[in-house]
């Protein structure tokens, strides 16, 4: 399949009635592992775990090279369409994208690190030409506003009204989906689906917030998990290494799965 038909299957996944939900990998195995999962539809990196698994802090401090050669083993690991976390675009968006496209990534996330709206906008813009010049038109940008993320101190009321206008202006340049990460209420995701229209919206699916089917019938389009899937394994680690200290072994429980 070409990378142009990974990418119309994967927006038409974001714009389906049922809910996208992707558990976010982090190398070769963690993707085998996950797209092996019966359900599983498409897949997405996270930066910050993949970052983590190669000794760098999270932030954009990884070079871009080793961040792209991992999202091409990643996409080697599997059929299924992949998405990346491109961070803030590692100073050059358009380009990065581009150079994603080329190891096979069909849809990505960008930060808009809240910059000055219109340059946010036109970095948009900007993104979704390059895509349609390298020969995918419906490449999945989850155009993010860090709304919440760097609002933390301020008005809940005034972060959600700036999340409405980054993301209504993030769509008309072009974006298919925003992501707006944070612990949302169920009042906030309806206000943002009433803004952007129904499966225009990305959550991430930090403890506290709606359930999945709740999501789903609020209209939300996707439901990622960020570095959370990463942590969960390394809990499942930890806890085998505080069972073997205790004079114990794996559980009866654990699957050979490579």
């Amino acid at each position: 399949m070409t990378a142009s038909a990974r990418a119309t299957d994967l927006l038409a996944l974001h714009h389906a009635p049922e809910l996208l939900t992707v558990v976010n990998v982090w190398d070769a195995i963690s993707a085998k592992t996950v797209a092996d999962v019966p359900g599983t539809k498409a897949l997405a990196t996270a930066s910050h775990s993949i970052a983590a698994t190669l000794g760098y802090p999270d932030g954009e401090v990884i070079p871009v090279e080793e961040m792209l050669d991992m999202c091409r083993r990643i996409v080697e690991a599997t059929d299924l369409p992949v998405s990346a976390d491109l961070e803030g675009g590692y100073g050059d968006a358009a380009d990065t994208v581009r150079r994603a496209i080329g190891v096979g990534i069909v849809g990505a996330n960008l930060e808009d690190q809240m910059k000055p709206l219109a340059e946010a906008a036109a970095q948009v813009e900007a993104v979704m030409k390059a895509a349609a010049a390298e020969g995918v038109p419906d490449f999945v940008l989850n155009a993010r506003t860090d709304a919440f993320h760097l609002g933390r101190d301020r008005d809940r009321a005034d972060v959600l009204a700036d999340a409405v206008q980054r993301g209504k202006a993030f769509l008309d340049a072009g974006a298919p989906v925003v992501f707006v990460p944070a612990i949302l209420t169920e009042e906030e995701i309806v206000t943002l689906v009433d803004a952007f229209g129904p499966q225009r919206l990305t959550t991430i699916a930090i403890p506290g917030t709606p359930s999945l089917e709740r999501q789903q019938e609020l209209g939300v389009a996707r439901v990622s998990h960020g570095p959370l899937s990463q942590n969960v394994a390394l809990t499942a680690l930890q806890e085998l290494v505080e069972e073997v200290h205790r004079g114990g072994g794996v559980p009866k429980t654990m699957r050979i799965l490579n």
